[in-house]
């Protein structure tokens, strides 16, 4: 039985990839501050089913606390580390600037010290599309520049690319960085569009619609980013012979280092995500239309080639099917009808 250190096991994606690897027959090593950037019960209620597996472990950590986070290296022998914990919420960094650094940044260089420390043969952590920035190139490819972020928080996901670069250049750890476009599904994070438009039209109140809803996403189900992060769990990267160095791609390296993109491939207007949020609960919502707000931008588009030729990655739940398993989850959870 393999060991995965996974963190932010109490969080949206990290509760996803825990049981889908408790699924498999991995053992899962969890860590998670069950903070209150967003209500901890949810949080509480996505560790109680993972705590159901014999094979899950948790521990209830700051990973910014240097000293436990070496000490659970030290304790354990890991075969591979999905590091998804992180400060998240593009709006939020506007006014809470320091929590992204320490958590993000300092966070992020804890785990890479860990698995320098004890040579994890495999680290996959999470990047995010918030890193394009002011680039209009469209779809986003990781051979496209990443520097302009518009936002703290893309500008900590940045540097967790270079930081992990680093320790692959430096140490020969092998790190794969997946840039996830707005991920959704069961289970979600209740700052997301998606979850706050869901419980704003089921209690009758106005949704804030950004743009007029002009912009567009590239929404991706929870379950397609998963089996794509399980693929690649074995996918380990090994140093690129054809990397040119007097034209460097970013998303290579003559170091074990590999960036993907990891999307739906398929924008979609916001307008249009509301439409079918609106039929699948059976209740139109009540539009409050709002200025674009700082940090946004107008569109997401994922180029996903690379995860194509790597994994034969080939996300297949429509935002139609997607939003009704959404819809479903939550009238269960929360005993609406």
């Amino acid at each position: 039985m393999q060991t995965i250190l996974i963190t932010g096991t109490a969080g949206f994606i990290g509760f996803h990839m825990a049981r889908r690897c408790l699924e498999s027959g991995y053992r899962v090593i969890g860590i998670d501050n069950v903070n209150a950037y967003y209500d901890p019960q949810i949080k509480e209620d996505r560790l109680q089913v993972l705590q159901s597996w014999n094979a899950f472990e948790f521990h209830r950590v700051s990973l910014e606390d240097r000293e436990a986070i070496s000490k659970i290296f030290r304790d354990y022998s890991f075969d591979r580390v999905v590091h998804l914990a992180a400060q998240a919420g593009v709006r939020y960094s506007l006014t809470n600037p320091f929590a992204y650094t320490s958590s993000n940044i300092e966070g992020t260089l804890t785990i890479l010290e860990g698995c320098r420390a004890q040579r994890v043969p495999h680290l996959i952590y999470a990047s995010s599309s918030s890193v394009y920035g002011l680039n209009s190139q469209q779809p986003f490819s990781t051979s496209h520049s990443t520097d302009h972020p518009v936002s703290l928080y893309a500008a900590t996901k940045k540097a967790n690319e270079m930081m992990a670069h680093c320790y692959s250049h430096l140490y020969q750890l092998p790190t794969t960085g997946l840039r996830f476009f707005t991920v959704y599904g069961p289970w979600g994070r209740p700052d997301m569009a998606l979850f706050r438009f869901t419980k704003a039209i089921f209690a009758g109140e106005p949704i804030e619609v950004y743009n007029a809803g002009r912009m567009k996403r590239d929404f991706t189900y929870v379950d397609d980013i998963v089996s794509a992060m399980v693929l690649l769990l074995d996918r380990i990267p090994a140093p690129d012979p054809a990397w040119d160095p007097g034209h460097p791609d970013p998303a290579i390296s003559s170091a074990p280092y590999r960036l993907h993109n990891i999307g739906n491939h398929q924008p979609t207007e916001l307008s249009r995500f509301i439409e079918v949020l609106e039929k699948t609960i059976g209740k139109p919502a009540i539009l409050k239309p709002m200025p674009m707000q700082p940090g946004d931008v107008l569109e997401t588009f994922a180029d996903v080639s690379s995860l194509q030729r790597e994994i034969g990655f080939a996300p297949s739940t429509t935002i139609e099917e997607g939003v009704a398993r959404f819809v479903a989850w939550y009238r269960d959870y929360y005993r609406v009808e």
